[in-house]
């Protein structure tokens, strides 16, 4: 299953559901929880009392009162149907998920010997057991890795199907239940009780079933709830306004006024524009712990970034070969090439690579060489090869210098000249000044040069972060480099700061200092010294190959473990606050048709003056009144599909923002209900509908 690839909402199998799930929605213990809704449903079962009354004691206008009814409770099935679709699509999801979670047998240990053990059913496993998995097993439960190391395949949770190393000691610790070992074996202690495994928080996650409204939303709601009581207030005042014109306007015409007037259309597309808010991080692979965390995401104010494998593509490359004097760029990266040759690392292999396209030096027989290697070390910080007669070495500047220094003191032969050394140092310090990670080369103690390696930033990024400037999204990049070389990559990528030489205190004392300052932070980690922060932060987006301690502290989970992803989720946290404001402007604008089509009606029997309001030349009072019920039932279906995918994104400042707003939803929103209840008035009148 890829939680990346989401169904579309015209899947019959997402449609079907959602007209039955529209109908039992109806449930007012279901509908209470909208309150515009629940009142739309309470006046439609009025006019039904009411018009049930008429239609036996033989009323009037049966057939307008009967249409008034109908168009009603569609109105209130619109948005039951809105929501169900936005759930169907979760539950589509979900369903994908179960398929995948099978009751699995696990190898319970019972001492240190992992060859005695007992099966059990996995999910009968209690926190704190400790289970043996081994090559072709399925991982009985979420636990941590407490010993051995193996790959592990993933494709259920995260949809990738290359597999990924889980290992015991180190920020790649955490296994989830339903993933399966490919090769060797691990001793797993379990962290989740049955019933509360990823999987199943993931699914009752993408099925709604824990969504909680968000503070923005609570507030709106309440706005929303306030205005329909203004609306009730003004509504009820009206008949003693035609009372003292010597008029009447029956019960239905009130209803259908009040329901055409307050804000049905947010009102019923609210849910469904926040469970789909949801689904466009599912869909990114990225599991929200809360409705609060995506909608805090639009909000951010201060980015945290790390610069490995965020900023820069994680691996350093070799660029550029710097020799000193007296020695050729070719003898200085033939030597870099032959210590590189047995270095399995990504900065090995650019040397070598380097080496051979830009001086064409190709592989050489080595057997012939007799060429011993010498891996890297962290206690020698170099690694190297020892040819018949002759010995290369490459490290860091610092332990270079000192082999050479030692290898002279051991041979008794002359050491390296002051001059040369500070030609090597002051090299060096112009690499460190540009951002890069020098590395020198020495050749039977003479030392040859330095090979400038180079942290790539990643394209494009430059850019991405002058969009988030213009958003007003302050970055930060965090690292462990000196502030020299951290400078210099700052500079390169375009962030507005950053913090060298981090360590987690630092991190967490950052993150405190900008929330000190009334700002909202968002921060990515994956290890157990990222836990406080990202417990501190108000977006705290932990990696899947993370430790147990950094998922449990993020209010977030990158399914797929790439940190860059955290830009992509601050731009659908700011979708969802853009479509919720794009919605709601709309539904208010919608308004002002309505007051051109019903006043005048309600009220041209006593003020034929008020026939000049009439602008949209509707054909009748009743058609008017009709046209403006069934426009404001018909335009919650329209949106429903907006409301779902989200408006565009665009990064652009608050002023130009609502600028936009304004423009297209504010001036639309007039504008289109105009066109859409005259074309209504039309179809209705031809059709002897009135």
């Amino acid at each position: 299953m890829s939680p990346s690839k989401s169904a579309s909402i015209l899947d019959t199998r997402i449609l079907v559901p959602a007209l039955g799930g529209a109908v039992r929605k109806l449930d007012p213990s279901s509908l209470a929880r909208n309150p515009v809704m629940f009142v739309v449903a309470v006046v439609s079962a009025l006019t039904t009392v009411l018009f049930l009354r008429d239609l036996t004691t033989g009323g009037a206008s049966l057939g307008f009162s009967f249409q008034i009814v109908i168009w009603l409770w569609f109105t209130v099935l619109f948005a039951n149907f809105a929501e169900a679709v936005a759930e169907g699509r979760g539950k589509a999801q979900a369903e994908s998920l179960r398929r995948t979670r099978t009751e699995t047998q696990a190898k319970l240990l019972s001492g240190d010997d992992r060859a005695k053990f007992r099966i059990v059913p996995g999910n009968s496993l209690k926190v704190g057991d400790v289970v043996i998995v081994e090559a072709g097993d399925i991982i009985p439960s979420d636990g941590e890795v407490i010993e051995g190391v193996a790959s592990v395949n993933e494709a259920a949770i995260t949809g990738e199907s290359a597999p990924v190393i889980r290992e015991s000691g180190g920020d790649r610790s955490a296994v989830t239940g339903g993933t399966q070992v490919l090769s060797d074996w691990i001793r797993v202690r379990i962290t989740a009780a049955a019933g509360s495994t990823f999987i199943d928080r993931m699914i009752s996650l993408v099925e709604g079933a824990e969504r909680q409204k968000t503070p923005n939303e609570i507030a709106l709601n309440i706005l929303l709830a306030g205005m329909t009581l203004i609306f009730v207030l003004a509504t009820a005042t009206i008949p003693s306004f035609a009372s003292y014109a010597g008029g009447y306007i029956p019960v239905i015409v009130l209803v259908a006024l009040f329901v055409t007037l307050i804000p049905t259309t947010i009102g019923a597309l609210l849910s469904a524009i926040g469970i789909a808010g949801m689904d466009r991080l599912v869909r990114f692979n990225v599991l929200a712990m809360s409705g609060r965390a995506v909608e805090a995401a639009g909000d951010v104010d201060t980015l945290l970034l790390d610069k490995t494998g965020t900023i820069t593509l994680g691996n350093r490359q070799a660029t550029q070969f710097r020799p000193v004097r007296g020695v050729t760029e070719q003898e200085l990266a033939d030597a870099a090439q032959l210590a590189s040759l047995a270095d399995e690392t990504p900065e090995g292999r650019s040397i070598v690579v380097l080496a051979k396209e830009t001086y064409g030096i190709r592989a050489r027989d080595m057997a012939s060489l007799h060429a011993t290697f010498v891996p890297f070390t962290a206690q020698s910080r170099m690694s190297g090869v020892d040819l018949d007669g002759s010995s290369i070495r490459k490290g860091a500047v610092e332990a270079v210098l000192k082999h050479v220094d030692a290898g002279a003191v051991a041979t008794g032969s002359t050491r390296a000249s002051g001059e040369t050394i500070r030609e090597i140092q002051g090299i060096a310090d112009e690499i460190a000044k540009a951002g890069g990670t020098p590395l020198a080369v020495v050749r039977d103690g003479r030392l040859l040069g330095v090979i400038h390696l180079k942290d790539i930033v990643k394209g494009g990024i430059k850019e991405r972060f002058a969009e988030l400037r213009r958003m007003g999204i302050r970055t930060v990049m965090i690292t462990g480099d000196n502030p020299m070389t951290a400078a210099a990559i700052a500079a390169e990528a375009g962030v507005d700061d950053f913090l060298a030489q981090a360590t987690p205190e630092n991190k967490l004392a950052l993150i405190r200092e900008e929330q000190a300052k009334g700002k909202l932070v968002a921060m990515c980690g994956d290890g157990t010294n990222d836990a406080p922060a990202l417990a501190q932060a108000d977006v705290g987006v932990a990696m899947n190959t993370g430790t147990v301690a950094a998922r449990e502290a993020g209010n977030m989970i990158d399914l797929d473990s790439d940190p860059t992803k955290l830009v992509e989720i601050v731009e659908i946290g700011k979708q969802l606050l853009m479509t919720r404001g794009a919605l709601t402007t709309f539904s208010i604008a919608n308004d002002v048709a309505k007051y051109f089509a019903i006043i005048p009606a309600m009220f041209l029997a006593f003020y034929p003056q008020l026939g000049a309001l009439n602008v949209m030349g509707l054909q009748t009072p009743q058609s008017a009144i009709l046209s403006a019920i069934i426009f404001n039932a018909l335009i919650i279906v329209a949106l429903i599909p907006l409301s779902l995918k989200g408006v565009k994104y665009r990064p652009v400042g608050a002023g130009a923002l609502l600028s936009r707003n304004l423009l297209i939803y504010g001036l639309g929103g007039i504008i289109v209900p105009f066109v859409g209840i005259k074309a209504i008035d039309m179809a209705i009148s031809a059709i002897g509908l009135v």
